[in-house]
């Protein structure tokens, strides 16, 4: 029971660090980006390419790839989801749902249907461990993961508290007609926030690809799990972000104990607990939000 909570805890940490981009865009831009999971598979692929052909150790490969998928993000608000946000709310998730078929058809052509893994990259890191005690052992990189989702969500927030740009943002994502009036710049405030996004990502690829093995169609599960995560959460809550992954983990850990095929099960459980208790116990923010698309007042 108690090796179960740790790995939940730990598996939490994954999660969050691949919700944390896909929540902290729709509470900037409120879009559900669709392509988020496809995004994060083309990262580690990218990652992959730089360690099999240059040598490049996926650690050292994030120094290219971040910024790399900070430009994709910046490219992708200003071409495509700027531009679809005009023809109204429901364009830009086609958008991004069309944007996902390309790359995960792109990824299949260029590199077929093999699974891939960064961890033969990355030493002993990727099987070594702390033993705590004879029936409890901690894996080193499952470690790194929650550390690294840590340490991204305490940035994010810290900049959004504490930064010009950041405060220009959580303005933006309050109300972008009144931001402009203020001097606000709404495009480059969405944009940059999108960038950060897609930087997120490029981790949360690297985490997908030393964790486990990926192939040209693993996106549509990260990004169920990232989805379920942040709904959990609450979209638009940093740290709300960590703890839903970490319940979602918990399900599925928990899950597992109960019967091997629990382990998915015990996750969407969970999701859908959380999701109804949102949606009906009077008050919530999801309620509010849903009864508003729906032109009904909140009860």
């Amino acid at each position: 029971m108690t090796d179960a909570l740790i790995q939940g805890i730990l598996l939490g940490g994954y999660y969050a660090l691949i919700a944390a981009g896909l929540s902290f865009m729709f509470s900037v831009m409120r879009i559900i980006n669709l392509a988020h999971g496809s995004l994060a598979v083309f990262a580690a692929y990218a990652l992959f390419v730089l360690a099999d052909s240059f040598g490049i150790s996926p650690f050292l490969g994030l120094l290219i790839v971040v910024p790399l998928m900070a430009l994709v993000g910046w490219a992708l608000q200003r071409f495509i989801l700027e531009r679809a946000t005009r023809a109204g709310p429901l364009v830009p998730i086609l958008a991004t749902f069309g944007l996902s078929i390309v790359i995960d058809n792109l990824l299949f052509e260029q590199f077929g249907a093999n699974t891939r893994s960064l961890a033969n990259y990355i030493g002993d890191l990727s099987y070594d461990s702390w033993q705590l005690t004879d029936d409890i052992a901690v894996g080193k990189l499952a470690v790194l993961i929650f550390a690294t989702a840590v340490a991204l969500l305490a940035g994010i927030q810290l900049f959004l508290s504490f930064t010009p740009l950041g405060r220009a943002i959580r303005a933006t994502s309050e109300d972008s007609d009144t931001a402009g009036l203020v001097g606000i710049d709404a495009r480059r405030a969405n944009a940059v926030a999108a960038a950060i996004a897609m930087a997120s990502v490029a981790l949360a690829g690297a985490a997908l690809g030393t964790r486990a093995t990926f192939d040209a169609y693993a996106g549509a599960p990260q990004l169920l799990f990232a989805f379920e995560a942040a709904v959990i959460g609450g979209t638009g809550s940093v740290w709300g972000t960590l703890f839903g992954g970490i319940l979602l983990a918990l399900g599925q850990s928990f899950g597992a104990q109960i019967a091997p095929q629990g382990f998915l099960l015990g996750g969407h459980v969970v999701f859908f607990i959380v999701l109804f208790a949102r949606l009906f116990v009077p008050g919530s923010a999801l309620r509010r939000q849903v009864l508003a698309a729906l032109g009904r007042q909140p009860a």
